[in-house]
């Protein structure tokens, strides 16, 4: 049994809400997975076998405090297997599901001084309904441009459960030491 913590930063719930699936796979699998918010920290860390973290796409990046941590926590971070996730609309096309395809994290990655072992990139929520106006017309907007929905009923979740399973499972390897097939 290894023990994960999860670190996620999420504006609508999403995040949270795969975090969560996460948690229940890997117990499933054996695992411990403790869920907080980014912002809780990981002062506990020595305690756990892998760290995740996980982040929302907002108005095209990701949160920045989750850059903000990943420098504080760099040595952290190399020194235990650590993943990330990324959690966006752009993912909801399985064209934008690889890191080498998903601009955000493309652009993340390149940023950050921390190369995590295992990415997994998920689709959102699109919930026009939830937003505040200027968002609502902001994603409908990028909606218009990319092809995606634009009635403002539109209440649609694009996460594919199957690939955050195969993350999960993957995540459960790296904690374990065994090698992840990416």
């Amino acid at each position: 049994m290894s023990r994960i913590l999860l670190l996620y930063s999420s504006v609508y719930g999403q995040t949270l809400k795969i975090s969560q699936f996460i948690e229940s796979e890997a117990r499933a699998l054996g695992d411990e997975v403790v869920v907080r918010p980014l912002a809780e920290g990981a002062a506990d860390a020595a305690g756990f076998d892998a760290l995740v973290v996980g982040s929302s796409i907002r108005h095209g990046k990701h949160h920045a405090e989750v850059m903000d941590f990943v420098r504080a926590q760099r040595e952290l971070l190399d020194r235990m297997p650590s993943a990330f996730f990324s959690v966006s609309l752009i993912a909801r096309k399985p064209t934008k599901q690889t890191p080498e395809t998903n601009q955000y994290v493309r652009e993340f990655v390149a940023k950050s001084p921390w190369k995590p072992r295992l990415i997994g990139i998920f689709g959102g929520v699109l919930d026009y309904q939830r937003y505040r106006v200027f968002d609502r017309y902001a994603i409908r907007f990028i909606m218009t441009l990319t092809k995606g929905p634009t009635d403002l009923h539109t209440n649609v979740e694009f996460t594919n459960w199957d690939k955050v399973r195969e993350f999960t499972a993957q995540l459960s390897a790296l904690a374990a030491g065994r090698s992840v097939q990416a």
